[in-house]
């Protein structure tokens, strides 16, 4: 059956070449993108039925408008797959003060979430891109009040979306099913030549991941787990993901920063 899926961070990398596999299995896919130059050209890359939506998601005010946008136009939305994301860059701190990892990797696909929630029925799925690099989440950082270094920052926020998925799975009883995915250590993304200066393994070990979290029966029943790519089976992230004082710090840090961006 088609479905409509919103893809973030589309425009390179295993975003762009699992937009190639959902399009070629039938789906529309609703691409994502920073660069409206490179948003074009993924769009005329992969063809047939998509659309394109720019935001910067390190502005929580572009994340608004992106769902208000895809609010606008569409009543459904059967999958979200959260796959932007961001390790290096020349200017870490964004204009609100927040480390840029946190806000892309981890806020910014939050709040995306609640906000296409309503379009989603029970059968839906939220894909989550977290990663094998996990370490515990400093609150401090997270909320922009200590500084850390690009891997840090990285690792924490991918613990914490990973953390946040398993509290939002908890939370909606009836679905849609939100699932945690690392789509493989070192593929051979942008980020990780930039991150680390290497080549990278095969980006299809990723984008195909993500395909069959989007649309497999395989993941019928993973609402709040943890998929290990480099195992290739589920598994068990961080121990803090398990722990729910843990989650529930890192839930109420994540509110009060979005109130304040918000105020």
């Amino acid at each position: 059956m088609k479905k409509t899926i919103l893809l973030t961070g589309a425009t390179d990398g295993i975003g762009l070449e699992a937009a190639k596999l959902l399009m070629a299995d039938g789906h529309r896919v609703l691409l994502h993108g920073r660069n409206p130059g490179k948003l074009g050209d993924t769009a005329a890359e992969v063809g047939g039925e998509t659309e394109s939506y720019v935001a910067d998601l390190s502005r929580l005010e572009d994340v608004e408008a992106m769902a208000q946008a895809i609010t606008a136009k569409h009543d459904r939305l059967d999958v979200l797959i959260n796959n932007a994301g961001i390790l290096k860059t020349p200017h870490p701190v964004t204009a609100d003060g927040l480390d840029i990892r946190f806000m892309v990797n981890t806020l910014a696909p939050y709040v995306l979430t609640r906000r296409l929630l309503p379009l989603m029925n029970g059968e839906g799925r939220i894909v989550n891109l977290s990663s094998a690099a996990q370490s515990s989440v400093s609150i401090e950082a997270l909320a922009g009040k200590t500084r850390v270094s690009d891997m840090e920052a990285y690792s924490q926020s991918k613990l914490a979306i990973t953390m946040w998925t398993k509290s939002l799975a908890a939370s909606l009883a009836d679905g849609p099913i939100v699932v945690a995915v690392n789509p493989g250590s070192l593929l051979a993304s942008k980020m990780v030549k930039e991150g680390f200066g290497i080549a990278g393994k095969d980006l299809s070990v990723g984008a195909e991941i993500l395909f069959r979290a989007a649309v497999s029966d395989e993941f019928t029943d993973a609402a709040g787990k943890y998929f290990d790519n480099d195992r290739g089976q589920f598994g068990e992230p961080h121990p803090d993901a398990d722990d729910e004082a843990k989650i529930q710090q890192v839930m109420s840090a994540m509110e009060e920063v979005i109130t304040n961006l918000q105020a």
